[in-house]
């Protein structure tokens, strides 16, 4: 199975900056969409980025278009979030998702099989 472990939240003032990153082990493939979700207190999950497999396809939701920008690295055992001029409304925790041998992205939280625990990110006013 994979296991999924997100790293980088923290606190930030408005506008400020975060990186996320989720790595992956376990059964693996460089075939394997990617995405982050949040979640805040008392709300829904919410999807946020999704990179395809070859990590030519990308997807954003409309609240952090132009603001985040998801990415991986060359193995593609490592997905990264980069989250610029934050708002207070980006708190939330935040998942890493995969879905194993699935090169095209979703943008539903059914279409991913494998989860993070989450990592907390607080942006203060």
């Amino acid at each position: 199975q994979v296991q999924l472990v997100e790293s980088g939240g923290g606190l930030v003032q408005t506008g400020g900056s975060l990186r996320l990153s989720c790595a992956a082990s376990g059964r693996t493939t460089n075939r394997s969409a990617r995405a982050w979700f949040r979640q805040a207190p008392g709300k829904e999950l919410e999807f946020v980025a999704a990179i395809s497999g070859s990590g030519e396809g990308t997807s954003y939701a409309d609240s952090v278009k132009g603001r985040f920008t998801i990415s991986r690295d060359n193995t593609k055992n490592t997905v990264f979030l980069q989250m610029n001029s934050l708002k207070p409304e980006d708190t939330a925790v935040y998942y890493c998702a995969a879905r194993f041998n699935r090169n095209a992205v979703v943008v539903t939280s059914t279409g991913y099989e494998y989860w993070g625990q989450g990592t907390q990110v607080t942006v203060s006013a």
